[in-house]
């Protein structure tokens, strides 16, 4: 897409960042004092704040750039969720089998990553549009495979033949998250010559 630029935020700034997942939930009360609830959002959106990320004067500089780069809004970027990057539990090695994709057919070649959150008997898998490219390893019923191609824009895995039908497709990788700048402006403190911040960098989640 002409409004996408794929480059990753600065790395230094962003794992010092801070933010998650939100969602939309429209609450209704009734008279007797119970509640309806509904969401219009099939999925979460990521929101973040870089401004606790930057550090010194050259984070400054290498954030302006990167602003002008992406004029401001008009342009989304990579991003990494320094919470939230990898198939594996947060501080755990990446491994083939993190992440089910699903089951072969014995036709179907194309694959999309996912992840899915559970707790309890509830879970919500998300799609996974921006994988780290030469991060993402495959098996195909637990024995690893290097047959196929990645696109790492959308998140698809081709492989070279169909998987087997009924063969359990799980995959491990890191990941980016798609975002914009949220405010068409930053707004710089310069404390003294050697250091200064930029309280508030909102980005957001965008859908591609």
């Amino acid at each position: 897409m002409t409004d996408f630029h794929d480059v990753l935020f600065p790395l230094e700034i962003s794992l010092g960042s801070e933010g998650g997942p939100m969602r939309r939930t429209d609450i209704v009360t009734l008279n007797s004092g119970r509640e309806e609830r509904n969401s219009p959002w099939a999925g979460s959106r990521r929101r973040f704040n870089a401004g606790y990320g930057v550090k010194s004067l050259r984070d400054i500089e290498t954030l302006i750039a990167f602003f002008e780069a992406r004029r401001g809004r008009l342009h989304g970027f990579r991003f990494r969720d320094p919470f939230d990057h990898a198939s594996a539990a947060f501080g755990e090695a990446i491994g083939a089998h993190d992440q089910q994709l699903g089951v072969g057919d014995g036709e179907t070649t194309v694959f999309q990553l996912v992840k899915t959150y559970t707790s309890g008997a509830q879970s919500y898998t998300r799609t996974i549009s921006h994988p780290v490219a030469g991060s993402v390893i495959l098996a195909i019923n637990g024995a690893s495979t290097v047959n196929f191609n990645l696109d790492a824009t959308s998140g698809k895995v081709t492989f070279d033949t169909p998987p087997a039908l009924g063969s359990e497709i799980s995959a491990g990788f890191m990941f980016d998250t798609p975002v914009r700048f949220d405010r068409d402006e930053l707004s710089i403190n310069l404390t003294s010559f050697q250091a200064g911040d930029i309280p508030s960098v909102p980005l957001i989640e965008v859908l591609l």
